[in-house]
């Protein structure tokens, strides 16, 4: 079994390695590529992987390209995790949309618009290249926007499923609560990527006890803080909301936070240039504690399990970004939602959930007609589309804002934008 990670210079790539290693009986391989064209960057990368994969007696071979074709070829499966524009262009999508009191995100919102047009063709040619390789490879998407880049994967044929690491990270967390084995814990995870609600926790698989209310209860205030939401909201609902959620519940409060330190760019930058440094030690061989204030927690198991499904064939329950087929009946059958999927060598099927709630349900068409015009922009190009897209989103829909942010959007990505 051969893998490749396209962006494997990322100084993520250490976390996913070291899972690859432990995780070796769930997804056993031979090969892993890692490519990515910033050569520097991947030397420390690939030198680091080969020697977690030695101190961890894996047999598999590591090696390292800044060749896309050639790292791919043959792979059964290819892992996104790639980043157009780096931290730079990150550190823009959280700050100029501010200037018109609208949230600063990197998936979310202006910036989010931003980075779905920088990255939905270059993932979409990655992908082409792909096929031309190996039209058998499984594409796994991490890369954000998971839920718009997925749908112009799946639009356009390619074997993909989008992978976000919010539900395992819940799914980890609860279980700690609990005092039980995290796969003891399922979750009723729906929505759209970045805009999901648990709506229960069940133990011993889906038709397990509900003890959300039990958490609740017992661990509200730690829940709560964690989401970094109010209490008394999380009882209201009786659910626990993706913390992404808090764009949207309080947006003006954020807003007013955003404005008044470093952007999280900033913070990862400063991180990765601690960690690139730490990489570079011939001794380190094994991920450095550092690592976890990256972000990402839990992708590495997340990307195991979702794997091992596609390329084992065994038909496991894993939460995905997949086409709706009328999972969610209000939205179209193309859109791309988050929910529980059977996972096999045919790709992800979602199972059937419980009716989303009005509540719910009309945030979720919301943003799905958004996410519609985004990736038409991300595909066609043109002033007006960008436009289009921001005055649909819920957290902008404003003339004024929308053409100031379409115009400062497009002078920040220009390089990015073939038709700008």
């Amino acid at each position: 079994m051969k893998l490749a990670v396209v962006g494997g210079g990322s100084t993520y790539t250490p976390e996913l390695v070291d899972g690859f290693a432990r995780l070796r009986d769930v997804l056993p391989m031979e090969e892993l590529v890692l490519v990515d064209p910033a050569a520097d960057r991947l030397e420390l990368v690939g030198g680091l992987a080969r020697r977690i994969f030695a101190r961890q007696d894996h047999p598999g071979r590591i090696s390292w390209t800044d060749d896309l074709d050639a790292g791919v070829d043959g792979a059964d499966a290819v892992l996104l995790q790639l980043r157009v524009g780096g931290q730079a262009a990150r550190d823009q999508d959280e700050t100029w949309p501010l200037e018109c009191g609208c949230v600063g995100q990197e998936t979310t919102g202006a910036g989010g618009l931003a980075k779905a047009l920088r990255t939905v063709p270059v993932v979409l040619d990655i992908a082409e290249r792909v096929r031309r390789r190996n039209p058998d490879a499984w594409i796994v998407d991490f890369t954000n926007p998971v839920g718009i880049v997925t749908r112009a994967l799946l639009t356009a044929g390619h074997r993909a499923v989008g992978l976000c690491n919010v539900a395992i990270g819940f799914q980890r967390k609860f279980a700690k609560l609990l005092g039980v084995a995290p796969d003891e814990v399922s979750l009723d995870h729906v929505g759209l990527n970045h805009l999901t609600w648990e709506r229960a926790v069940r133990l011993g698989g889906p038709g397990g006890e509900d003890v959300l209310p039990k958490l609740l209860a017992e661990h509200g205030d730690a829940i709560a803080d964690d989401l970094r939401m109010p209490r008394a909201l999380i009882d209201r609902l009786g659910v626990v909301p993706s913390y992404y959620l808090r764009y949207f519940y309080q947006h003006d409060a954020v807003v007013r936070e955003l404005k008044t330190k470093p952007s999280r760019a900033a913070e990862v930058a400063a991180i990765e240039r601690r960690l690139l440094e730490m990489y570079a030690d011939p001794t380190l061989d094994e991920k450095p504690e550092l690592l976890g204030k990256r972000g990402g927690a839990f992708y590495s198991e997340a990307a195991v399990d979702l794997t091992s499904s596609l390329l084992r064939d065994t038909g496991e329950v894993r939460i995905v970004n997949t086409f709706n087929r009328g999972t969610l009946p209000f939205l179209p059958d193309d859109a791309v939602i988050e929910v529980p999927a059977a996972v096999d060598a045919r790709g992800a099927s979602p199972l059937p959930v419980t009716p989303l709630e009005p509540l719910y349900a009309g945030l979720v068409a919301h943003v799905t007609a958004y996410e519609d015009l985004a990736l038409e922009a991300a595909l066609k190009g043109g002033r007006e589309r960008v436009f289009d897209a921001l005055l649909a989103h819920p957290l902008i829909g404003q003339i004024e804002y929308a053409e100031k942010l379409t115009d400062t959007l497009i002078a920040h990505n220009r390089e990015h934008l073939a038709w700008a």
